[in-house]
């Protein structure tokens, strides 16, 4: 069985997790579910970051949020990467690995206004779970219904953070973004 995931071309014997999965469908779910690692990571930290950073008048309310959800999104993290090893595939090793995975974009201003910190991280959020159906397609098409429920429970937690993001930057008094 040979599967590409270091620079051997091959996944190193003691790692090579026994599965029923074709070679080529744990390569391409690995290789889904690492870019998925690599945006939760991403995610976590522009997340901490607002955190870090939020101020103005619904700071103590903002803040709370912004720690409860990276800590949510950073829970996500082992339980993909443990997916991946449980197909036989390998998964991220370094910064530098997430930095070439990742499309979530990381946001390095100075300062950013609470309610623009919001919105982008639901889009972000938005974006992640689009790329959790994609990835959760993939799965179904390849017979892979444990990476397929883990997604699904990770969807609705994305769907959960996106909702509660839209409500917390609404404008007072407005009824639409």
């Amino acid at each position: 069985m040979s599967k590409t995931n270091n620079k051997s071309g091959k996944v190193s014997p003691e790692l090579d997790t026994p599965t029923d999965l074709p070679a080529a469908a744990v390569e391409k779910i690995s290789t889904s579910l690492n870019t998925l690692l690599a945006d939760a990571f991403a995610l976590y930290l522009k997340t901490k970051n607002f955190h870090w950073h939020v101020s103005g008048r619904h700071f103590n309310d903002y803040h709370l949020m912004l720690d409860q959800q990276s800590e949510a999104i950073f829970a996500t993290t082992d339980q993909l990467a443990e997916r991946v090893r449980k197909l036989g595939g390998t998964t991220l090793r370094s910064i530098g690995q997430i930095a070439k995975l990742q499309t979530i974009q990381d946001n390095n201003e100075a300062y950013v206004p609470p309610r623009e910190m919001l919105r982008e991280l639901m889009e972000d959020n938005k974006h992640m779970a689009a790329a959790m159906r994609k990835a959760h397609k993939l799965c179904e098409d390849h017979e892979d219904s444990g990476s397929a429920s883990l997604l699904e429970v990770f969807i609705d937690e994305t769907e959960r953070r996106t909702w509660f993001l839209f409500e917390a930057s609404r404008q007072e008094g407005a009824n639409a973004a």
